[in-house]
């Protein structure tokens, strides 16, 4: 095959000419190619002749994404290809049920690609909480509720991916990015003392966790039984510590931002919690049939001292995320020097 223009043989001269390459989605087919160093098509080709940094967005169904020889081929690319990733969120998937292996939202992929050149959070620390923890009531019981961890960890994603150093403070297992650091945790108290550890050196603090008011005063060494057919059970319990006014009563220079989940007088409640929690931020959703903690979308409003609120149109919590960290980023501190 003969060329008019040797000199500009197509994927070399795309190579040469891109400041970074972005494959969305990716899937667990040009993955493996990648890994393997194939080059059977214009993606591969260009990729195996660019210089530039690589960013990999996978997109995919979950079993595919947690395959053994996918994460294999992942880690090959990431630590010894150089490849940056932002991982599939979880979601609905195009077979009809929610899973790990959605592609993140444009926004949430457009945030991270900004990132790489002028980062929002360079050098600030962000501590983010995600889940509902578990209050042990006996080996095999505990108190709890629905929260799925989605926000949370879209939060810590989004900050990460605008520079931040992020410690995700979860009782969830999600996937994240580089620069997040999981702490997991099951309860209130051990959710209060992984976050209180890390909380001097923050830059800011987003409570997105759905942290237990109340706990059993012991646990018991043994599965509670019932003494017959027709009794009930009393059970006595003690607060919780509360996280988020400890946050807002011991800060110093750190941004608290917290969630408020509601079923009824929203704005009201929510305001009532920013001022009473002494906090810079409350983010106000409302729970109910369509909204609530394993939804993929939320519609929010914003509160803040002083200023009027912010209602945000529904969205998926990747771009609610987005939003948040952009404003985020807005409130805090300039960074000296």
């Amino acid at each position: 095959m003969e060329f008019d223009h040797p000199e500009h043989v197509a994927h070399v001269a795309l190579a040469h000419w891109a400041d970074l390459g972005v494959i969305v989605p990716a899937t667990a087919n040009t993955l493996a190619k990648l890994a393997a160093g194939m080059a059977d098509n214009v993606v591969t080709t260009t990729l195996l002749a660019m210089a530039a940094p690589k960013l990999m967005v996978p997109a995919m169904n979950d079993q595919m994404w947690q395959n053994p020889q996918t994460q294999h081929n992942i880690t090959k690319l990431t630590e010894q290809q150089g490849y940056l990733l932002l991982p599939p969120a979880t979601g609905q998937l195009a077979e009809g049920y929610v899973g790990v292996g959605r592609m993140p939202e444009p926004d949430q992929i457009a945030l991270y690609i900004e990132s790489l050149d002028e980062p929002l959070l360079k050098g600030r620390h962000i501590i983010v909480s995600a889940g509902g923890t578990k209050e042990r009531l006996d080996p095999v019981r505990f108190l709890t509720n629905d929260s799925s961890g989605k926000m949370g960890t879209a939060i810590a994603n989004a900050a990460a991916g605008a520079g931040a150093t992020v410690t995700l403070v979860t009782t969830k297992q999600l996937p994240v990015v580089p620069g997040v650091t999981v702490k997991p945790v099951t309860s209130a108290q051990s959710m209060a003392d992984a976050i209180m550890i890390e909380f001097e050196e923050a830059d800011a603090v987003v409570m997105a966790a759905a942290v237990a008011d109340y706990r059993a005063p012991t646990i018991s060494d043994h599965k509670l039984k019932k003494a017959d057919a027709n009794s009930g059970l009393t059970l006595t319990l003690v607060q919780n510590p509360d996280i988020l006014a400890t946050l807002g009563q011991k800060k110093t220079h750190q941004l608290v931002i917290g969630f408020a989940a509601e079923t009824n007088d929203l704005l009201a409640n929510a305001q009532v919690k920013l001022t009473k929690k002494k906090v810079d931020m409350i983010v106000a959703n409302a729970v109910d049939a369509t909204h609530g903690f394993n939804a993929d979308t939320d519609a929010v409003t914003l509160l803040r001292p002083n200023q009027p609120p912010v209602t945000l149109p529904e969205m998926p919590k990747q771009q609610v995320a987005v939003v948040l960290i952009k404003q985020l980023a807005t409130m805090l501190p300039k960074q000296k020097g």
